[in-house]
């Protein structure tokens, strides 16, 4: 989950300022957390509250998802989400925008089989994002960061991919002169999970990541999910990004790992 969130933190800076190369600076006095970071951790905070107990899982991911919304409510949320999570009585409203896949990788640690990581990631999509390709994308996502943590070869992981969910046809290199800003979860979410295929570590999955410009912050949170839990974590890397973290979401890191790790 933390690589999600350090690559929402990295890619912060440059959504809105493509950087279509790979040698960057990491981090800045600029970066920040985004909505990627707090809807992540407002759903990891509804599995620490119902801690493996998951009968109310919809009702509890709505509240906490609606609660840091409004505790945070200045980090970059669309226009009908935001209504989502100021409303009374909120519905699903068949958005098939890359929020889905972006906040999911909480799930990828909890489900202790694929199956059960599947269900989870329906039933914690489907609150907002019940279009088939949001559902797609969240779910994409969610099994590729299974099998990342559980120790399937790279190769297979893109394999089961483009078997089940994308056939990734291009490369990083032909689509960085060209790729452009796409906010739904089937333009953006098989180009996030090739700039992980194509990686050798974590700090280059998330270079390939910013490289390809676009919606850079949430490209990288979903790539980061990836190569986070395939890969180890700089240290330096990991500190600097929870320097920008307040104690809440801190905590509810420290509380989530220790209950589902």
């Amino acid at each position: 989950m933390i690589g999600a969130i350090i690559g929402d933190i990295i890619g912060s800076i440059y959504e809105w300022n493509n950087y279509r190369a790979k040698d960057f600076k990491l981090f800045g006095h600029n970066n920040t957390f985004t909505d990627d970071t707090v809807m992540t951790i407002a759903i990891a905070r509804a599995f620490i509250n119902l801690n493996h107990n998951f009968e109310n899982l919809e009702k509890e991911v709505i509240k906490m998802m609606q609660k840091y919304g409004r505790l945070y409510p200045f980090v970059g949320y669309g226009r009908a989400f935001n209504e989502w999570l100021n409303s009374d009585n909120p519905q699903s409203y068949n958005s098939y925008g890359n929020g889905a896949a972006m906040r999911i990788s909480s799930v990828s640690y909890v489900g202790k089989s694929i199956d059960e990581v599947k269900k989870l990631s329906y039933r914690v999509t489907k609150v907002t994002h019940n279009h088939k390709e949001g559902l797609r994308g969240a779910e994409a996502v969610a099994v590729a960061i299974y099998l990342a943590r559980t120790g399937t070869p790279i190769h297979e992981i893109k394999s089961y991919i483009n078997r089940y969910y994308y056939s990734i046809n291009f490369t990083i290199d032909s689509i960085r002169p060209i790729y452009q800003f796409d906010e739904s979860c089937q333009g953006s979410v098989p180009q996030a999970l090739e700039c992980f295929f194509e990686s050798y570590s974590f700090e280059d999955a998330i270079r390939n990541a910013i490289s390809i410009g676009g919606d850079s912050d949430t490209i990288a949170a979903i790539a980061g999910s990836v190569a986070g839990a395939y890969y180890k974590i700089p240290n330096d890397i990991k500190e600097k990004a929870l320097s920008y973290l307040d104690a809440r979401l801190l905590n509810d890191l420290k509380e989530f790992n220790k209950i589902y790790k």
